[in-house]
């Protein structure tokens, strides 16, 4: 039998490495979009410890830059090991 809360974190996961994968952006267009694509009972911590979770298997990378409306953004982008695993994600039907 499967885990289904792994289930979900995985094609959350997924879905973050798809979204990073088509530009850069910031966490919280991130949630955005994923509330948008039915993702809306997720709570914020949940998202937080995604991207924490993606960053530390190395498939993400974050750096803090300028925002035009306050403080600074940290913004992702995909690693070379982000692209492989998006490229599995898509391959297995997620992306």
């Amino acid at each position: 039998m499967y885990d289904q809360s792994q289930l979900m974190k995985g094609i959350m996961e997924g879905c973050i490495l798809s979204i990073i994968g088509r530009e850069r952006t910031y966490g919280y267009e991130i949630v955005e979009r994923l509330r948008e694509k039915g993702f809306s009972d997720v709570r914020e911590g949940t998202f937080i410890l995604c991207f924490c979770s993606l960053e530390k298997k190395g498939m993400l990378r974050a750096e803090f830059m300028p925002s035009p409306l306050g403080p600074s953004r940290k913004y992702y982008s995909l690693t070379e090991e982000g692209r492989r695993q998006l490229e599995v994600f898509a391959t297995a039907g997620g992306g």
